[in-house]
């Protein structure tokens, strides 16, 4: 990627409602280059949406819960398995995964242990013995967060 879309990346990394104008400035580009700019890195998916992170609190999330699993590697499991965690909303990431013994993750957001509990017992039921063992760590939301979920460390990262 050329520099320049790179600084733009980071630039919208860290505030992505930032206006073209306003990012112009800061790159020492003129607005149509960043809208351009823009608008190319959308068309090749290097940005796939503009979304906000929000206080998951705020919208009634207690348990952010990471599941891990072993699972029988079949082509249509993993098809079967994305068709399902896109079903499910409160789902954030999907994905296969390596280490520890387990070929699978999934991240999801939850009201509380009910709600938590009864996803998971609709994947147990859903794939039955195609899931050979899981085990998950459940983060309480209300507890210390030491740094917040959030996109723009990476801005600072690649600028060190």
């Amino acid at each position: 990627m050329k520099k320049r879309m790179m600084r733009l990346l980071l630039e919208l990394l860290k505030d992505s409602k930032r206006s073209d104008r306003e990012l112009a400035k800061v790159l020492g580009v003129s607005q149509p280059t960043v809208s351009r700019m823009r608008s190319r890195l959308v068309k090749e998916r290097v940005i796939r949406e503009f979304t906000v992170i929000p206080d998951f609190v705020k919208m009634g999330y207690e348990i952010t819960a990471i599941t891990c699993f072993r699972a029988k590697y079949k082509i249509e499991l993993i098809e079967k398995a994305e068709k399902w965690s896109k079903e499910h909303p409160n789902v954030i990431f999907a994905g296969s995964a390596q280490g520890m013994g387990k070929n699978g993750l999934m991240i999801s957001l939850h009201k509380d242990y009910a709600d938590f509990d009864s996803l998971i017992s609709e994947l147990l039921v859903e794939f039955g013995d195609d899931i050979e063992e899981h085990g998950t760590l459940i983060v309480n939301l209300k507890g210390t967060i030491s740094k917040p979920l959030s996109l723009a460390y990476l801005a600072e990262l690649e600028e060190t």
